[in-house]
């Protein structure tokens, strides 16, 4: 018995340029590059336009890591050609973002401002004053510099005032009952 995902090829879109050493493994495309060190017992190997990932035993760890594996290369060849992008929407009186040289200055009803500035490999745009959007090639990066901008005030559930991904749903409670 094998990974299911493991088994799954992965299309190497055009303009995407796939290096296998060994097991070390570097993708190059539009956005930019990444590389991955595959781990043990895992192979990959190049056959036409896809990338095929085998493991070499069917013990339960090395079949975890076959998945796990696959996936990764997966989705740095995605980030590579494509990238990945998270939307995160500023709500609140008064709650706003301002694009300040590389980084963004928050005004998120504290006392004072908060900026952040972007890791390598991230950008931080600011499309209006409400929204901001996280792009990288690392899928991973991208989702925990979008988390830490979310937690920073994170949206409560009586107004939904906060920092909230854009296609997040808040639960709303009714607050206090009238008399």
């Amino acid at each position: 018995m094998a990974s299911h995902i493991g088994k799954l090829p992965i299309a190497i879109p055009a303009g995407v340029e796939v290096k296998i050493d060994g097991q070390n493994f570097e993708a190059k495309g539009a956005k930019g590059s990444d590389s991955y060190v595959l781990p043990e017992g895992i192979t990959a190997a190049v056959e036409g336009n896809e990338i095929i990932v085998t493991a070499g035993d069917d013990l339960r760890p090395t079949r975890a890591k076959h998945g796990l594996a696959r996936s990764i290369m997966a989705g740095m060849v995605k980030g590579v050609h494509d990238g990945y992008s998270k939307t995160l929407e500023i709500v609140g009186t008064g709650y706003r973002a301002v694009a300040k040289g590389q980084g963004i200055e928050f005004f998120l009803g504290y006392s004072h401002t908060i900026t952040i500035n972007p890791p390598e490999g991230i950008t931080l745009k600011v499309t209006d004053p409400t929204h901001v959007v996280v792009e990288g090639t690392d899928k991973q990066s991208v989702g925990q510099v979008a988390a830490n901008i979310r937690k920073l005030r994170a949206p409560e559930p009586y107004k939904g005032k906060g920092v909230k991904y854009a296609d997040e749903h808040i639960l709303r409670k009714a607050g206090k009952a009238g008399k």
